[in-house]
């Protein structure tokens, strides 16, 4: 699920989970364990397979499991976005192509983003699914993306080609297709030269705002979270967009 790799200074974790590194519980697993297990490397580079970074949520293991797999997601989720975005150490996204919805949030996570030019798209689309944010999840986007275009994002559920997403402030670069990797671990390398305990509180002190929000206020966020993935109401969406949107009867 996570092929790990060392590039020098840096570790490579590479998504590679079905067709499209689909999130589901395990996955988000296998990528909290890489974190743990990753604590020799100086930075990390996370990244997709083939033309994918990640699909998103699995909608079809979400209808399938019912409420006993949603109730497992929802903490699973938040808990493994919560170590990506809080890694005491650099994590650059090389991202590969497509990045959608919670693979847009991953990647979003990270410290950098560099995405290869080509017919990859960005962007979260979970309302256009009927899918609120966990706290976690809309928190890490407010934080990386531009302030005049954070609801846009969010509400219009569009998917951008590199350079408009540039200008938003989903990815930090563009690089051609043969180049986005090594472009990431260039900027990895360059992040992770600077002495770890400097790089590791000032990256704290940078995002301690959305820490102190989560401690407020995410309990209560996704307790109501939980209810609206629960309602029938909310699985008969997913269940009308994997239909519509993906062609297939779910």
């Amino acid at each position: 699920m996570i092929e790990r790799s060392v590039r020098g200074p840096v570790e490579v974790l590479r998504l590679a989970h079905g067709k499209a590194s689909a999130i589901d519980v395990e996955l988000l697993r296998a990528l909290s364990q890489a974190l743990d297990d990753a604590s020799a490397a100086r930075a990390l580079v996370l990244t997709g397979t083939g033309h994918i970074f990640s699909a998103g949520l699995d909608l079809f293991r979400l209808l399938e499991g019912g409420d006993a797999y949603v109730r497992e997601l929802l903490p699973t989720l938040s808990a493994t976005l919560a170590k990506l975005f809080f890694y005491p150490r650099p994590v650059v996204a090389a991202i590969n192509g497509h990045a959608v919805a919670g693979g847009c949030v991953l990647a979003c996570a990270c410290d950098h983003r560099t995405m290869a030019r080509g017919p990859g798209r960005i962007g979260v689309t979970e309302l256009l699914v009927g899918l609120p944010f966990p706290a976690a999840a809309l928190e890490v986007m407010r934080f990386a993306v531009s302030a005049g275009r954070f609801q846009e994002i969010i509400y219009e559920g569009r998917t951008y080609p590199p350079e408009d997403a540039r200008q938003c402030g989903l990815v930090d670069e563009v690089a051609s297709a043969a180049e986005v990797m090594e472009r990431a671990c260039q900027v990895a390398e360059t992040l992770a030269a600077i002495p770890p305990p400097s790089f590791a509180l000032s990256k704290r002190h940078i995002r301690q705002p959305v820490r102190d929000l989560l401690a407020a206020h995410e309990a209560s966020i996704d307790a109501e979270v939980m209810r609206v993935w629960t309602n029938p109401e909310a699985r008969a969406a997913v269940r009308r967009y994997v239909e519509r949107a993906l062609g297939a009867r779910a």
